[in-house]
């Protein structure tokens, strides 16, 4: 098999050797150039034709968010962002993610090549990824007077590699007064905190990190935090919220499944959707949620960053249609909404 071709951009030089030897650690990786600033990046990218970047945030000459803008519009690839963990980092992040980056890995506190090893899984990743040019923003939400949601259903939608954009497209067609909507995104706990705050800012529902005991109401999003918890949801008359302290599910805290196999056992009206990821998580849970009569819709191949998550699910029986991203929101919608309000399909 080829090997992963990989250019490092990265002003350290300690940080350029550091990545280059735990990703050359790898035989499947092959570590054909590094740069220390956006202007030696381009011209590398010029001469080596790498199959992937990894990127640093902060450099001389252009960031790494102003660099990435400028691959991601005029020679889209797959790009892995390498980011601190301050508040700052983390929100550069958020946006490279948006813009079209893959993944991203946190800069360790103590440099070392083994502190890389998420790395090699990550660059392999993004190489079997899709990337486009970067486009234009997500089409209007609903106003909420044009929507009628059933008050008692529930939505689920579980996510990971390229899920960013992918929830910034689906939540940024919702109305205000959307269906309650749990989600789980794989995505570690520096992160979800800053990702609820700018789905929030962005989207017209009210979108939160979710906090053990939340209502469940309309109009309010909740989004799992990453790391010690899954989430679940906990059955009666007034569902809340529920963080729960177990083992990973799928290599995955927390876990699609978990929240899947919660939102079954509310036996209410209930839709799931899987969105963009590697790996299986989900597809079970998905399943779960059909054969108990909820609806269930998949993000098609095409538009998928990493086909894997909703490959698996579609194989397994669990998706009942496989939509494009852009046509995902009015179809969650219309599973979502009042029965009387429902236009005959």
């Amino acid at each position: 098999m080829t090997p992963v071709r990989v250019l490092v951009v990265d002003d350290s030089l300690t940080m350029r050797g550091l990545i280059s030897a735990a990703l050359r650690s790898d035989p499947g990786i092959e570590v054909v150039g590094t740069a220390a600033d956006p202007i030696e990046a381009r011209a590398a990218i010029k001469a080596l034709n790498p199959d992937v970047v990894t990127l640093d945030v902060e450099m001389p000459n252009m960031n790494g968010l102003e660099f990435l803008e400028k691959i991601m519009r005029l020679r889209p690839m797959p790009v892995v962002m390498v980011s601190t963990l301050t508040a700052a980092g983390t929100d550069v992040t958020l946006a490279a993610l948006e813009i079209g980056a893959v993944d991203a890995v946190a800069k360790p506190a103590v440099a070392s090549a083994e502190a890389f090893h998420e790395l090699i899984a990550k660059v392999k990743t993004a190489a079997r990824s899709r990337v486009r040019a970067l486009g234009d923003a997500p089409a209007a939400a609903q106003a909420p007077g044009a929507y009628r949601p059933d008050p008692d259903h529930v939505l689920a939608i579980g996510s990971s590699t390229g899920g960013v954009e992918a929830l910034l497209t689906v939540l940024g067609g919702f109305p205000a007064n959307c269906p309650a909507t749990v989600i789980t995104q794989h995505m570690p706990a520096t992160f979800t905190a800053s990702f609820a705050a700018r789905l929030d800012r962005v989207c017209a529902p009210v979108v939160t990190e979710a906090v053990d005991g939340a209502l469940l109401k309309q109009g309010h999003v909740y989004l799992a935090p990453g790391g010690a918890t899954h989430l679940e949801v906990s059955a009666g008359p007034t569902p809340r919220c529920r963080l729960v302290a177990s083992d990973p599910v799928n290599g995955h805290r927390p876990s699609v499944d978990v929240m899947f196999d919660a939102v079954v056992r509310l036996k209410r009206p209930m839709t799931g959707v899987i969105l963009t990821g590697m790996g299986r998580d989900g597809a079970r849970g998905l399943l779960a949620m059909r054969q108990a009569g909820g609806r269930t819709l998949g993000q098609d191949e095409a538009s998928c960053v990493v086909y894997g998550m909703p490959k698996a699910a579609f194989e397994l029986g669990a998706v009942e249609r496989q939509l494009p991203l852009h046509r995902l929101s009015p179809a969650i919608l219309e599973l979502c909404a009042d029965p009387a309000a429902r236009s005959v399909a």
